[in-house]
């Protein structure tokens, strides 16, 4: 029998850098932020995970990511993402997915079509159909007088309020299940725990779940 690596899976969000090593029981957090460089993220990570053991990383980046590379830079953090070399700066084999992908994936139940859609700074999106993941960039797309995000994300529960920004996160699932047809809906993220109701077909996801998706992207074959 194969010993599976131990995996650190890093997620990377626009308030905080959250890690949890396969083993540990509780995550543990350092602050992110609109000014966070890739350098800086893997110095707070790797400070953050002091005492853990590790073979291999995940690390999951709110922005586009092709081949193992970020490919364009956040829109919530700092500069020079593109083309960093995470698995240098790690030390160890490092494996770089779309933030929205690696939550998605922990929370794929293993047959259909999901959609997730990560409600917290920004909008964050995939798709898997039949265990095929596609990372997207849904909240930039048009909506109403701005995209997506600019209403479902963090500024826009802010500026709208609870219950209007409530009425609006219905509003952009209907139009987003209207078009991609899924079979289930999970709404991740910081903020899907402030909704006090779900649209239909959605359920609730658990941020735990971006932590199984970085295990799950070493060892298909994971489970909860």
């Amino acid at each position: 029998m194969v010993e599976r690596r131990a995996v650190l899976a890093v997620d990377v969000g626009g308030s905080h850098v959250k890690v949890l090593a396969s083993g540990e029981t509780e995550s543990r957090r350092a602050p992110s932020g609109p000014e966070l460089a890739p350098a800086e993220m893997v110095v707070a990570a790797l400070g953050a995970a002091e005492g853990w053991r590790w073979d291999v990383v995940t690390v999951g980046v709110p922005a586009p990511v092709h081949g193992g590379r970020v490919v364009s830079e956040p829109f919530n953090l700092g500069r020079g993402w593109v083309g960093f070399d995470f698995e240098s700066a790690f030390s160890v084999p490092t494996r770089v997915m779309n933030d929205a992908a690696m939550q998605a994936l922990g929370s794929y139940e293993g047959s259909g079509t999901m959609l997730f859609l990560g409600l917290g700074t920004g909008l964050g999106s995939a798709l898997i159909t039949d265990g095929v993941i596609e990372a997207m960039e849904l909240g930039h797309l048009p909506f109403k007088k701005k995209t997506f995000e600019d209403y479902v994300g963090e500024h826009g529960r802010k500026r709208l309020g609870r219950k209007r920004w409530q009425k609006v996160v219905f509003e952009a699932v209907e139009h987003l299940s209207a078009a991609l047809e899924p079979d289930t809906i999970v709404l991740g993220g910081g903020n899907a725990a402030k909704l006090e109701e779900l649209p239909a077909k959605a359920q609730r996801g658990s941020n735990g779940n971006a932590f199984i998706g970085g295990f799950r992207s070493w060892h298909a074959d994971a489970t909860r």
